[in-house]
């Protein structure tokens, strides 16, 4: 028997009226100082949205508090043991919505969404040839790993994903659209959009890529590489039958799972880089982002200029041979 790991992370949601959403974040952020927990909570009017990390006994706190309020008594927390905290900080917020999509007319899970799959059925569906699979999470996520099949939207942030529906799948209405996000929450929304989007029959993954890779039944199959993850922790495994790598290293093309940020502070795009390559090209995605003057890595590592002008000509001249 495994021994238990000493910390957890939680991710949770819950869609639900919270009419005094700033006080409740301000006493809540409060709660959570006090408790030790690291991480990122959002309270809105329409809900709330957290992933957070601490102890055993501090995680099993924060649930026993959380739940106790009627609001949140069937929240659905999953669950993920950690050696240590999965965050640096602790943030909880008001914000407007509790996942950004920023709809001119909002949807109301409660009122509106698709079909909840749970990961049994999702897995039967899969595996249908009548139905279009479509990521509801940004391309960097998506590259790091996806369920076989699915599409890739070309979109950085959520709220780019309805305009690219509309330019992308409004001659699909009559097909069966599965949907699926990490947690759940964005598909929430998203599934319900595309219900009054004019879309025929809409289903989305209940409760997530995670709580698909954590089913006894469905043991996270016919998903491909990684799922990415907002916390220290960056990416989790899901298919616990086999493991492929469909990430792709930005410099070689070779099998990646690595994910960095580009070291020039304006761009910061998350690349998928080895060890051997950050630094071979100074972990930036191009050559204006290695000689920007503030880039990190030249830094962090006390490059001069003559070490950096050094590196620059040996890659120039590996790209002429090339």
């Amino acid at each position: 028997m495994s021994k238990e790991m000493p910390y957890r992370v939680l991710l949770f949601y819950k869609y639900v009226q919270i009419e005094d959403y700033e006080e409740f974040a301000a006493k809540h952020l409060a709660f959570c100082k006090e408790l030790g927990v690291k991480g990122r909570i959002l309270v809105a009017e329409e809900g709330i949205n957290g992933t957070l990390s601490g102890t055993v006994e501090q995680t099993e706190k924060y649930i026993e508090e959380l739940t106790s309020d009627p609001r949140f008594s069937d929240i659905d927390f999953k669950i993920d043991e950690a050696e240590e905290h999965a965050f640096k900080k602790l943030f909880v917020r008001p914000r407007n919505e509790v996942v950004t999509l920023r709809l001119e007319d909002d949807v109301n899970p409660n009122e509106i969404t698709g079909k909840r799959l749970e990961p049994e059925e999702w897995k039967e569906w899969l595996q249908r040839e009548d139905v279009i699979i479509l990521d509801a999470r940004n391309d960097y996520e998506y590259d790091l790993g996806h369920f076989r099949g699915a599409i890739r939207p070309d979109i950085k942030t959520f709220k780019e994903l309805p305009d690219w529906v509309r330019e992308n799948l409004a001659d699909q209405k009559e097909k069966t659209i599965m949907t699926y996000c990490t947690g759940g929450i964005r598909c929430e929304k998203f599934s319900g959009f595309l219900v009054k989007e004019g879309f025929k029959d809409v289903a989305q993954l209940h409760g997530g890529i995670v709580k698909y890779g954590k089913d006894e039944e469905a043991k996270g199959e016919l998903w491909d590489g990684q799922c990415y993850v907002f916390d220290e922790r960056i990416a989790v495994p899901i298919n616990r039958k086999e493991h492929v790598v469909v990430g792709k290293d930005y410099f070689t093309g070779e099998p990646c799972e690595r994910y960095v940020n580009c070291a020039n502070p304006e761009c910061n795009e998350q690349i998928l880089a080895s060890e051997e390559n950050e630094h071979k090209y100074l972990r930036s995605c191009s050559h204006e982002c290695r000689v920007h003057p503030r880039n990190r890595y030249v830094k962090e590592h006390n490059l001069s200029e003559e070490e950096v002008q050094n590196r620059l000509a040996q890659l120039e001249k590996e790209e002429a041979v090339n």
